[in-house]
C-alpha cells in the first residue's frame, strides 16, 4: 500500500512513469470524460476535497490512463492519495486503509482518495470490506478495471459508484504523447528527433496504449543513442519491438470479445476471420482447452445435424490438444476451426432442445404413458406399467405405430430439420417416421 501525494518521478524511472500527467489538464485523450462540468472535473475541484465525493469505477483497456486519472484527481483536488493493488492487498489491507482514512479525516481534516487497481481481482469478501468506507464517506474510491464491471464488481459497490468507460487513445493522442516525451524535461534525455515513419510504427504498435507507446519510444531512443544517431528511425523502432504483441487480456473484457468474434466467424462460415481470432488467442497464451471446448459447443449449436461429423472433429481436436499440448496443439485446433467454419450450418437441434426445455419449465410435461413406464420392479405390472408396449425391433421396418409423448403433448414437433447439408436427407426420413409412429403411413419402406 502506498500513501503519498503524486510527485515528479526521478529520471531513473521508466519514461511512462516520468511522463505521467500531474493534473487533469495534462491528460491526453479521454476528452469525453474531461469536458468542463464533467463528474471528473467536479471531483478534481479543490472545493470538492472538503467532501469525500462520489466513488468512481474506471473501466478500460490497459494503457488508457486509469492510474493517471486517479493520481491527477488527487493532485488537483489536494486529497491524500492511497493506492492498493488487488493482486497484493487482502481484506486486512483494505480495512487498515479505511481506518487510516477515517483517522486522517477526523484528526487532520484531510480527505483520502483510495485508488484500487484491478478491482476485478478482488473477491466478494474483499469488495465487501470497501463498502463501509464508501457508504460513510471515509474515502473517495477510484477503482480501475480492465473487465466489464457488471461481471466482476459486486452490485452494492456498483450502485454506489459512477462508472466511467475509458477508450483506447487514437493516433492523434498518441502522436501528442510522443511529441511531449521528446520535448519535456521529464522525457527522453538528449536531443533526438523522431521521423514520420518511426512515429507511425510506434503508434501502430501501441494500438491505443499510451504506456506501450512511451515504452517503445524509450527503447527506440536507447537504440538510436547507442548508434550515435540524432533521429529515431523505423529501424530503431523495429529493433526495440521485434515482436508485435497483440492486445488480449486473458482475464479481461477483451477475452470475451475475441472468443465471441471467433465463434461468430465460424457461425458465419468465414474460416479466414476464424483463424485470425484463433491466432490472437494462441499468441496471447489462451488456454487451448478453453478454445477446444468452445469448438465443441459450436459444432453442436451451429452445425448440429447439418454435418453430424463436425462434433466428432471438435471432440477429436480437444483430445489431441490434451495429448500433445502446445505449440503443436495449434494444428488440430486450426483443422477443427476450418472444418467447422466451412461446414453446412443448422441450429435445428439446438432450437429443439431449448423449446422442449421451455415446455417442461412451463409445466407442459404430462405423465409418462403407461406403456413406456418401467415394468421391471416388483408390483409394476400390477400398476399397468409396460402394458401394451410394442418392441420396434419386432417390426420389419424397425419402426411402428406407437405414441411416445405424454398425452398432453401429442403431435408436438420440436425438431425441425433444415434443407441444409445432411439435414436434407433427415427431413424426408423424419417426415416418414412421424407418419408411421402416428399411424398415418405404412406403405413405403424407409430408405
Amino acid at each position: 500500500m502506498s500513501d503519498r501525494s503524486p510527485a515528479l518521478h526521478s529520471t531513473s524511472a521508466p519514461l511512462a512513469a516520468r511522463m505521467r500527467p500531474r493534473s487533469l489538464d495534462e491528460v491526453v485523450g479521454q476528452g469525453h470524460l474531461l469536458r468542463p462540468g464533467s463528474p471528473l472535473r467536479t471531483l478534481a475541484s479543490p472545493d470538492a476535497a472538503e467532501q469525500a465525493g462520489v466513488s468512481v469505477i474506471l473501466w478500460g483497456p490497459p494503457g488508457t490512463g486509469k492510474t493517471t486519472l486517479a493520481q491527477a484527481l488527487a493532485t488537483t483536488s489536494g486529497r491524500r492519495f492511497v493506492q492498493l493493488s488487488a493482486i497484493q492487498a487482502g481484506v486486512k489491507d483494505v480495512r487498515k486503509a479505511m481506518d487510516d482514512a477515517l483517522t486522517q479525516r477526523d484528526l487532520y481534516g484531510m480527505n483520502t482518495l483510495l485508488f484500487l487497481d484491478e478491482i476485478h481481482r478482488f473477491t466478494k469478501a474483499q469488495q465487501d470490506a470497501l463498502l463501509p468506507g464508501v457508504e460513510q464517506g471515509w474515502v473517495t474510491l477510484v477503482a480501475a478495471t480492465t473487465e466489464n464491471p457488471s461481471f466482476s464488481v459486486i452490485s452494492p459497490l456498483l450502485s454506489r459508484s459512477l462508472l466511467l468507460t475509458l477508450q483506447p487513445l487514437d493516433d492523434a493522442d498518441l502522436g501528442e504523447l510522443l511529441r511531449r516525451a521528446l520535448t519535456d524535461p521529464r522525457g527522453v534525455p538528449g536531443e533526438l528527433a523522431l521521423d514520420e515513419e518511426a512515429q507511425r510504427a510506434i503508434i501502430q504498435f501501441a494500438s491505443g496504449d499510451a504506456r506501450r507507446a512511451l515504452t517503445t519510444l524509450e527503447a527506440s531512443a536507447a537504440s538510436a543513442h547507442d548508434e550515435g544517431a540524432t533521429t529515431i528511425t523505423a529501424e530503431h523502432v523495429a529493433a526495440a519491438s521485434d515482436q508485435a504483441l497483440l492486445r488480449y487480456n486473458r482475464d479481461g473484457d477483451e477475452h470475451y470479445d475475441v472468443i465471441s468474434a471467433f465463434i461468430k466467424s465460424i457461425r458465419g462460415s468465414d474460416p479466414d476471420a476464424a483463424l485470425h481470432y484463433l491466432a490472437r488467442m494462441i499468441v496471447a497464451g489462451e488456454d487451448p482447452r478453453f478454445i477446444a471446448r468452445r469448438l465443441i459447443i459450436s459444432a453442436s449449436e451451429d452445425i448440429g445435424m447439418a454435418d453430424p461429423s463436425a462434433l466428432g472433429v471438435a471432440v477429436s481436436a480437444a483430445q489431441a490438444v490434451q495429448l500433445i499440448g502446445m505449440p503443436e496443439g495449434r494444428i488440430p485446433l486450426s483443422e477443427a476451426t476450418v472444418y467447422l467454419a466451412t461446414a453446412p450450418k443448422s441450429n435445428a437441434a439446438y432450437l429443439a432442445i431449448d423449446e422442449a426445455i421451455a415446455d417442461v419449465k412451463a409445466g407442459r410435461a404430462g405423465r409418462v404413458p403407461n406403456h413406456l413406464r418401467d415394468a421391471h420392479y416388483a408390483g409394476a405390472k400390477r400398476l399397468g406399467h409396460g402394458a401394451g408396449y410394442r418392441y420396434p425391433h419386432d417390426d420389419e421396418l424397425g419402426v411402428l405405430t406407437q405414441h411416445y409423448l405424454p398425452d398432453t403433448l401429442r403431435g408436438t414437433e420440436y425438431y425441425q430439420p433444415k434443407q441444409l447439408g445432411f439435414e436434407r436427407e433427415v427431413h424426408p426420413r423424419l417426415a416418414k417416421l412421424r407418419r408411421i409412429t402416428r399411424g398415418e403411413d405404412r406403405e413405403k419402406p424407409l430408405s
